[in-house]
């Protein structure tokens, strides 16, 4: 209702404008609006109770605070220099490629993004990926796109402290046949300046392994 009485109040308003003389009308158009002058908004500290949390709320809380995944992932922040490996299918040749990443936590530290930067076969290649840690499934979510495609990859991968590695699933897309390949990687900290990534993909029942990324920082 208000916004009908809202609609109504401008066709009133104009008809009376276009109903007056020109001489009128003249005036009118020549008119300034009244200036307003914005008053700024003092930010207010909000200091939350403890013991005035709901359950629910408390939750909700740890689910949005960023821990100890989070602040490993911070770690690797930075420039690297990526050594690229892949192949196109079961048996196909290894093809080599060098490309640049650089790691960035966004979202007060709940996400790193990767953005990547290459030429491939003399075409300018960029992507970006975005690895977090869910704090309520107690896994690590990555998807990853980029200009060589107009689908998104999505993974899920738990943590192998023994290891240091991330071990994702998830799935890819194929354009020849529109359908989702089922893909797999491991991403392993080797040290604070260097990773290994491999990934794996199963085509016609059979996986093979489609990449390898050596980062160096």
């Amino acid at each position: 209702m208000k916004k009908i009485n809202f609609l109504l109040l401008i066709a009133l308003a104009c008809q009376s404008v276009f109903a007056q003389p020109k001489a009128t009308k003249k005036k009118i158009e020549t008119q300034k609006p009244p200036e307003v002058v914005a008053k700024p908004v003092e930010a207010e500290s909000v200091v939350i109770n403890p013991g005035a949390l709901t359950p629910e709320m408390k939750v909700m809380m740890a689910y949005a605070t960023p821990g100890k995944m989070h602040e490993m992932l911070s770690e690797y922040d930075g420039d690297w220099k990526e050594d690229v490996t892949f192949w196109m299918d079961a048996g196909a040749p290894p093809m080599q490629n060098t490309s640049t990443c650089s790691n960035n936590m966004i979202m007060e530290g709940r996400y790193q993004e990767s953005r990547h930067i290459a030429m491939m076969n003399n075409m300018p290649f960029e992507g970006t990926g975005l690895l977090g840690y869910d704090n309520a499934k107690k896994v690590f979510v990555s998807t990853w796109v980029d200009n060589m495609g107009t689908g998104i990859t999505y993974m899920v991968g738990t943590w192998d402290d023994a290891n240091k590695t991330i071990h994702f699933t998830g799935t890819s897309v194929d354009p020849l046949s529109g359908k989702d390949l089922k893909v797999r990687q491991d991403l392993k900290f080797t040290d604070s300046n260097n990773q290994l990534l491999e990934m794996y993909t199963t085509k016609n029942g059979k996986e093979f392994k489609s990449m390898e990324i050596k980062f160096t920082r």
